[in-house]
């Protein structure tokens, strides 16, 4: 027995937008930050990154979770999106470790940097980031992913600020070590969300148990039932950032009619989801059956 839960279509003309402009933002730091000789705009640069692909795998998933299910892809591409994550979220750690390397290293051999350019290039990225905001702010209520990328836009834009901050104590009292501190926050930011990326892609890919379902509590609520004697092979986890799937044997104490066990299953089944927010559930009845009976057994 499964739920279908329909997903609010995203805005593509929005969100393609969005992207364009923080492709510009990526870019014109990229380059500004290796004329300037500012890493702070490198790092907000690879900041900006991780935004650009963001909502690009928002954009790539809301297109492929169209695609219809096959004879090999039962389960159809949701995962390609959690692959693309931590394939980005990994990127992104590497990128921020090498920053902070750099970083160390200027500041103990501090070099004169363009603050006109990082001043410049901070605001572009303030006023295209916050536009990218506005344009995304409703789809961010009904999207995961977009609700996602628009946190990050908005860290973006505090990101820039402190750029700006930065630009600005370089450019009037010559403090241009702060550069390297700049960098250091930014990149110690990317490094804390990469991490919980990285470890939330691997812990669906390696089909854990969700955070906030307890299996134990859970077996309780089942074996409350009457006619059942108890819940063993149970196997719980996330095929995606939205569906969450069980399986399990449940064991009869009476041997009772098919209507009776299909009847006594679907309670069961809408009682677990309702509370746990399981999305898809699949028992398999059994009476005198000689297996496992252990919780956790494959």
């Amino acid at each position: 027995m499964s739920e279908h839960h329909h997903h609010h279509p995203v805005s593509g003309k929005n969100l393609f937008i969005t992207i364009v402009l923080n492709i510009i933002i990526t870019l014109s730091q990229i380059v500004g930050g290796i004329l300037s000789g500012s890493l702070a705009l490198l790092s907000d640069a690879m900041h900006n990154l991780s935004d650009v692909v963001a909502l690009l795998i928002a954009y790539w998933a809301n297109k492929i979770s169209s695609k219809p299910k096959n004879n090999q892809k039962t389960f159809g591409y949701k995962r390609a999106e959690i692959i693309a994550a931590l394939f980005n979220a990994s990127a992104l750690f590497g990128i921020a470790l090498f920053l902070i390397i750099e970083a160390i290293h200027k500041f103990l051999n501090p070099e004169t940097i363009d603050s006109i350019l990082v001043i410049a290039l901070g605001f572009l990225s303030i006023v295209l980031n916050a536009i990218s905001v506005l344009l995304i702010k409703d789809d961010a209520k009904h999207n995961m992913n977009m609700k996602a990328a628009y946190v990050h836009l908005l860290t973006d834009v505090m990101t820039s600020v402190a750029v700006v901050v930065g630009g600005l104590l370089m450019y009037y009292f010559n403090l241009f070590w702060i550069d390297s501190i700049i960098t250091v926050l930014i990149a110690g930011y990317l490094i804390k969300a990469s991490y919980a990326l990285i470890v939330e892609s691997i812990s669906i890919l390696m089909q854990s148990v969700p955070d906030d379902i307890n299996i134990d509590e859970l077996k309780i609520d089942i074996e409350k039932y009457e006619p059942i004697d108890n819940i063993h092979h149970l196997h719980i986890w996330k095929l995606d950032d939205h569906d969450i799937h069980l399986e399990a044997h449940i064991d009869f104490n009476e041997n009772l009619a098919l209507k009776e066990v299909t009847k006594i299953c679907d309670e069961i089944s809408d009682a677990i989801k309702k509370k746990y927010h399981i999305t898809h559930m699949t028992i398999q009845p059994e009476y005198e059956k000689n297996d496992n009976k252990e919780l956790i057994y494959s």
